[in-house]
């Protein structure tokens, strides 16, 4: 197992998740913000934190860009992209949820 990376979110991805949950649970069944920060956001973390070479390359040859997609527990999908900084931490800079809503 590789070492632990230190892993922060940037103003973006939060800016990201706020635009796609309420700060209350929806009457649709969709979690807040506080749910998912509680519920999904540590695993996405721990991920990039320790399995960052793992990860696929968002752009080929980048690989200082690598993607998580993966099914949450509270929302049917997450994509996270992370960037590897020159301290050797991940930055988490997007983030798309699916709600599960679609038919």
């Amino acid at each position: 197992m590789s070492a632990r990376r230190p892993v922060r979110a940037l103003s973006a991805f939060f800016t990201d998740l706020d635009r796609q949950l309420s700060v209350e649970r929806g009457p649709d069944g969709h979690p807040s913000r506080s749910d998912f920060r509680t519920y999904d956001l540590p695993a996405v973390i721990d991920e990039f934190a320790t399995g960052w070479e793992a990860l696929p390359q968002l752009i080929p040859g980048r690989p200082e860009y690598r993607v998580l997609v993966t099914a949450g527990r509270l929302v049917a999908m997450i994509s996270v992209v992370g960037q590897l900084t020159a301290d050797g931490a991940v930055e988490l800079v997007e983030v798309e949820l699916d709600l599960g809503d679609e038919v």
